[in-house]
């Protein structure tokens, strides 16, 4: 059985095979596992951005993804709020995947969190540039109280998405306790 996190990486693995020249956002850069994962892909030959509003979080990722062997044309990690994505594509650019994990950095302040609002707007930037069969992948941590408000409040704006538009998933573990991480996969029809 996969958790949220591998389930995740299954899921934007197969958004990657689909589409390998994509642009694809990691709104959530943290420590780089989920950049890194993408830019590892050998057949991942497209263009990432990735927005983390922590200096620690863009230096660590940094140090990861320079273990690749990959030119710095293909990734680029912003440092400010998932919000400003707007901020750094084209009017004709296209998103084909996305990932998101909320929270706050592992290994760091618990006080600096994604927050609700900036995810939500985030969030809609990014559904209304995605292609057909183009996927968001959001992991959701409510242990915490800001995490508890942020799963909230993008399960009620989720369900208020047209079915005709998009498929939307919520995969949660249902007899562990607290709080395991849950995931939200949602694709464009």
């Amino acid at each position: 059985m996969l958790n949220a996190m591998r389930f995740s990486h299954q899921l934007l693995e197969k958004t990657i095979n689909r589409f390998p020249s994509g642009f694809f956002i990691d709104a959530t850069l943290g420590n780089g596992h989920d950049s890194y994962f993408i830019l590892s892909n050998k057949n991942f030959k497209g263009r990432l951005l990735s927005f983390d509003i922590q200096t620690k979080a863009i230096l660590s990722s940094y140090q990861r993804i320079n273990q690749l062997q990959t030119t710095s044309a293909s990734y680029q990690f912003i440092h400010g709020s998932h919000d400003t994505l707007f901020d750094y594509l084209d009017t004709n650019s296209l998103i084909h995947g996305a990932i998101f994990n909320l929270g706050y950095l592992p290994g760091g302040n618990h006080q600096i969190t994604t927050r609700s609002q900036s995810t939500l707007n985030a969030l809609q930037q990014i559904m209304s540039k995605l292609v057909r069969k183009g996927r968001v992948i959001i992991v959701i941590y409510s242990g915490h109280p800001e995490g508890q408000v942020e799963k909230e409040q993008l399960l009620n704006y989720l369900k208020t998405i047209d079915q005709q538009e998009y498929h939307i998933y919520h995969y949660h573990a249902l007899n562990q306790k607290n709080n395991p991480p849950e995931l939200l996969a949602i694709e464009r029809i």
